[in-house]
């Protein structure tokens, strides 16, 4: 069998169990995976994951820190900030996060996370940026445009708030986190 056949068999064998929740094999296959071919970020997210599940998130974050070293990507970087959320290390997650979106925009998981650590930071300003970058992907997105008014409500521009919140409702007239927060605003 090829050294990429063997990769790719690996790999694939290591996210079956780990979707079906058995870690030691998944572990198994993912370390197989790693070792058969060792350019490709894709195992070490696996292993990566499965050490979150186990709450081992310091051996999480050096195997996605060695993903990113192979080839940084969204999910890599998000996986860190994740991890350095939860130890407490608001900066660098805010950092990773913040680098995440460069690599797409579109991730939820990095914004929201953005968002929390943009919060715990008192960085309101700096989440302002992405969240447009998101919405200019997916204009019809009521839950970023509810979160991008809740921020601008918070750094006193209620006016922009007011204009995204109706643009929240233009899409999703039912979506009611806008219509309470536009009623708040009102008075």
């Amino acid at each position: 069998m090829t050294s990429h056949l063997d990769y790719e068999i690996n790999k694939e064998l290591g996210e079956c169990y780990l979707f079906m929740g058995e870690l030691d094999k998944a572990e198994q296959y993912y370390e197989k995976a790693a070792n058969s071919n060792g350019t490709h970020p894709d195992p070490y997210l696996g292993l990566a994951t499965v050490a979150v599940q186990r709450g081992h998130l310091e051996n999480a974050l050096s195997l996605y820190r060695r993903a990113s070293e192979i080839e940084a990507s969204d999910k890599s970087l998000a996986g860190m900030a994740l991890v350095e959320m939860e130890t407490g290390a608001l900066d660098s997650a805010f950092t990773h996060f913040s680098q995440a979106l460069e690599y797409n925009p579109e991730n939820l998981v990095a914004l929201y996370g953005l968002v929390q650590a943009g919060h715990g930071l008192n960085r309101l300003e700096a989440i302002l940026t992405p969240l447009d970058n998101f919405l200019e992907l997916n204009p019809d997105k009521a839950e970023i445009r509810f979160t991008l008014a809740g921020i601008l409500v918070k750094l006193a521009q209620v006016t922009k708030a007011r204009e995204q919140l109706e643009r929240a409702l233009e899409s999703d007239p039912s979506y009611d986190p806008a219509k309470e927060l536009l009623m708040e605003l009102a008075q």
